[in-house]
């Protein structure tokens, strides 16, 4: 069993914390503003919460790939924890940027990490991504009971809206019968203690 996906925290966006399981890849599909503190905010196809690099991060992208974050999307980066990341005195960890497509050779930026000190920061080309898996038919829609599949088969199909629509058709049964499951479960055992033998009743 990987319990990779237990690991994933409850804020808004991807954290250092998410990565522990080991680096992950992942693509590019948008880049938006953000706030005065976390000024991006790039969207992820294999992650629901977006990516928020912080300043280093941010310089290392338009370093590699130019500061038009128009053309990020479609692109790939392999994010990975770094355990020894500071904030202040503590070491929270940070995400940190390892290997990136659309670069021919290693890139190798120096880049101030913190006042008066640099760090030195590598990304390799990241590899070509792995031949896409042919497309469910509408009879595996149909016959799946699997949510975060049928989440992962409508990300990949975003030129197929026939069955983008045949999947959220298949999510919202789901949905109905676990509630269902559940209400008649819920109903079952309530249905059991009214039909308890009391202790000490008439035999």
């Amino acid at each position: 069993m990987d319990i990779s996906e237990t690991l994933v925290g409850n804020s808004d966006q991807l954290d250092n914390t998410d990565l522990i399981g080991g680096p992950r890849d992942f693509t590019i599909t948008g880049v938006s503003k953000g706030n005065a503190e976390q000024p991006i905010n790039i969207a992820l196809a294999e992650f629901p919460r977006p990516w928020r690099p912080g300043l280093t991060m941010r310089r290392l992208l338009g370093a590699i790939w130019g500061t038009d974050a128009s053309v990020y999307v479609g692109r790939r980066v392999r994010l990975y924890r770094d355990p020894d990341v500071k904030f202040g005195q503590e070491k929270p960890g940070g995400t940190r940027l390892s290997h990136a497509s659309h670069i021919d050779k290693a890139v190798t930026v120096t880049l101030p990490v913190s006042r008066g000190k640099v760090g030195r920061f590598t990304v390799q080309p990241l590899p070509d991504a792995p031949a896409a898996a042919p497309a469910p038919t509408p009879g595996d829609i149909a016959a799946c009971e699997d949510q975060d599949l049928l989440r992962r088969w409508w990300i990949a199909l975003p030129d197929r809206p026939d069955l983008r629509d045949l999947i959220q058709a298949r999510v919202t049964e789901v949905r109905a019968d676990t509630t269902r499951a559940a209400t008649i479960a819920a109903e079952a055992t309530a249905g059991a203690r009214d039909t308890l033998p009391v202790e000490g009743g008439a035999s």
